[in-house]
């Protein structure tokens, strides 16, 4: 399996950092290695000062798929959940000043923590609006609803589909909105989905 991941694909995120908001999906990819095993914490880099959360919708592929149309991506999952795009926030800035690509920054182990469990498209109250939100120390730091996306999910697979086939079990991470910020050792994060929790770690 592999793991999808979208950059920019919120206008206010994008403006936070002063990024260019994106004219096409900005692609990039993490390894299996990036996930947690059940049961285990998250234990905060050594190569980083400045890691930051980014919590995001993530979607599973249940068929294998290429050049799908946008028309013909709800035959492609079912499944919604949610999960965290780490980012070494520092060290992604270096990659970016000397032109590398960022994997350094965003695919490190661990670095994707994802729900165990996923809402059915079908149950959401509008699959077209979900809403979710990220908790640090039960304080809310992010909110976001797919409904702001600058390219919504089938747009996403249209175009990731093109030039990679999806596969049974691929996750795509769909893009955070406003309100990324630092973690420290002791934070305790947990994500929801339309108010359900589904998402609870410790960072140590």
């Amino acid at each position: 399996m592999k793991i999808i991941c979208v950059g920019r694909n919120y206008a206010k995120h994008a403006r936070e950092l002063n990024n260019p908001v994106p004219e096409q999906p900005i692609i990039f990819l993490k390894p299996e290695t990036a996930l947690i095993p059940k049961g285990h914490p998250f234990f905060y880099p050594n190569f980083t000062k400045d890691l930051h959360h980014e919590v995001e919708l993530v979607v599973r592929i249940n068929r294998v798929g290429k050049h799908i149309a946008a028309e013909h991506a709800h035959k492609y999952y079912d499944e919604i959940g949610i999960g965290v795009d780490f980012t070494a926030r520092d060290v992604q800035q270096q990659c970016k000043e000397k032109g590398h690509p960022w994997e350094r920054a965003k695919a490190f182990d661990h670095s994707a923590p994802v729900s165990r469990k996923f809402a059915k498209v079908s149950q959401l109250p509008n699959p077209g609006a979900i809403q979710f939100r990220l908790e640090k120390n039960g304080q809310t730091v992010q909110e976001g609803n797919s409904a702001d996306m600058i390219f919504s999910i089938p747009q996403l697979i249209e175009d990731v589909s093109k030039f990679m086939t999806l596969k049974i079990g691929d996750l795509i991470f769909t893009g955070t909105p406003e309100g990324v910020g630092p973690v420290q050792v002791g934070d305790k994060l947990e994500a929801f989905l339309e108010n359900q929790s589904l998402l609870k770690f410790d960072i140590r």
